[in-house]
């Protein structure tokens, strides 16, 4: 997930959780005020009404029972309700809506009434099952001269305050929508101007991983912190550049220096060979002299490593192949004098499958693997030395395998590192040997494996036989 993402992600969750703990209990606040404020009304209205009622007024005369009628009638048109008059035992007197008339209302089912009756006037909100549905009552007692002669209910529906509590809340609601989308505006716009650095940067990075060194982030102003990142890697960036270039150089300076010598030494054996009337001699120097024009060509290879390799201007189609049986055949004809001088045997293993041992390599580095193995065996282990080579799908090994002491097991791990000498080994050697090896199977997506467990050692150096997707286009500098 990107880092923009994540920003307005995480400030929306916040935002959110801000929004629901303040919404839902001004809700709830609301609807309680609401309801409270609808019970007090209610009670206020019977209070009001009671306290204007005597016992005059709820006299069984017919004139007089007809006129309270008529106030109950207007005052449930004031209110918006029904209004009923019960007598001291319960039974309805008069009623605004004409219909309970001599009914008893002090039931289980209105507990409003039997407080009234108990001289306490209360109110409440409830559910009523002859309305189908929450209403507000209010029942409060008619006091005349210190004694209760009758009670006044009132009730009415609570659709209109549950309706106008709908209202507010779903303003409330559209508010805090409305905080959500603006403040998500603004967490992306955040997001924007904190995440546009870091990608300029990552850009920067992939420029600088693609070859072109002399880039650089430069200000980003993004920020104290993003700005010294910037700084950071621009150093990084300079230093990276500067051994590079000095890797360059040196390998340019080297090779270049080493031309002369070898030039020299060329003119030397093609003067000693056309001089030479021993044809055993001749054959020893014609051999020198092919690998003077080797070691040249490695030269030749140092010389362009920095611009072809380095810069990746190798492209697949033009991946170099190597066979790796007749590069072992040539390694074994190169070693066997050598061999011999250190009484020893260098055996051409042979190649199990022809078809397949074509493997992505360049056929030099590919000789520099083999007169590294080789030559590591004859110093480690003179005797008998096999070299041989196989394939596996993807991939074709080659493998030497020599039958001296092996190497200790807390060693073999550590045996393809630069400059490491195991206990025991021969003076003389810098233990770059086997780390070179490694580093020029790399190059070609291949790699090294030393096998120490058995009689001897044996170690295999395998490349792929073909390009995939997922391989590099051009080879690991």
């Amino acid at each position: 997930m990107k880092v923009r993402t994540r920003l307005v992600v995480s400030f929306a969750y916040v935002l959110l959780v801000v929004i629901v703990a303040l919404t839902v209990p001004l809700t709830i606040v609301l609807r309680d005020r609401a309801r409270s404020e609808l019970e007090a009304l209610t009670l206020t209205n019977a209070q009001t009404i009671a306290a204007v009622l005597n016992q005059d007024r709820l006299g069984d005369d017919p004139p007089d029972r007809r006129a309270l009628v008529r106030d109950m009638r207007r005052y449930a048109a004031d209110v918006g309700g029904r209004v009923v008059i019960l007598g001291a035992d319960g039974i309805v007197l008069a009623d605004s809506d004409g219909e309970d008339l001599g009914r008893d209302f002090a039931t289980p089912g209105r507990p409003e009434v039997a407080r009234a009756l108990a001289s306490q006037a209360n109110a409440e909100v409830r559910m009523s099952e002859d309305e189908g549905g929450d209403i507000a009552v209010a029942a409060a007692p008619i006091i005349d001269e210190g004694e209760l002669v009758g009670v006044v209910r009132i009730s009415r529906g609570v659709q209109t305050v549950q309706d106008n509590v709908g209202r507010a809340t779903a303003a409330i609601v559209a508010v805090a929508l409305g905080g959500l989308l603006a403040g998500l505006g603004i967490a992306l716009a955040l997001a924007r101007s904190l995440a546009r650095p870091l990608s300029r940067l990552a850009a920067v990075a992939q420029r600088l991983g693609a070859g072109d060194l002399s880039t650089r982030a430069g200000k980003l102003e993004g920020g104290t912190e993003v700005d010294e990142l910037a700084g950071s890697f621009d150093e990084m960036a300079g230093r990276f550049e500067r051994t590079v270039r000095a890797q360059r150089e040196f390998v340019a300076n080297a090779s270049h220096q080493l031309r002369t010598p070898l030039t020299g030494m060329k003119l030397r054996l093609e003067a000693a060979i056309a001089e030479t009337p021993d044809a055993s001699v001749r054959g020893q120097l014609q051999a020198a002299d092919k690998e003077v024009d080797r070691l040249a060509q490695i030269i030749e290879r140092l010389l362009t490593m920095a611009g072809q390799i380095e810069e990746g201007e190798i492209e697949e189609g033009q991946m170099p192949r190597a066979d790796l049986a007749d590069a072992v055949s040539r390694a074994v004809q190169r070693w066997r004098e050598r061999a011999a001088q250190a009484s020893s045997a260098l055996i051409d293993g042979g190649a199990h499958d022809r078809a397949t041992l074509s493997a992505v390599a360049d056929p030099d580095d590919l000789d520099q693997v083999l007169d590294v193995l080789i030559d590591n065996a004859l110093i480690h282990a003179p005797g008998r030395v096999e070299v041989s080579v196989t394939a596996d799908g993807e991939r074709a090994t080659v493998s030497v395998k020599d039958h001296g002491p092996g190497i200790p097991a807390d060693e073999e791990a550590r045996v393809t590192e630069r400059f490491f000498r195991g206990r025991g080994a021969p003076t003389g050697g810098s233990g770059l040997g086997l780390a070179i090896a490694r580093e020029l199977a790399e190059r070609w997506g291949g790699g090294i494996e030393v096998h120490a467990g058995g009689p001897g050692t044996r170690v295999d150096v395998w490349f792929r036989t073909s390009v995939d997707e997922d391989a590099s286009s051009s080879p690991a500098p």
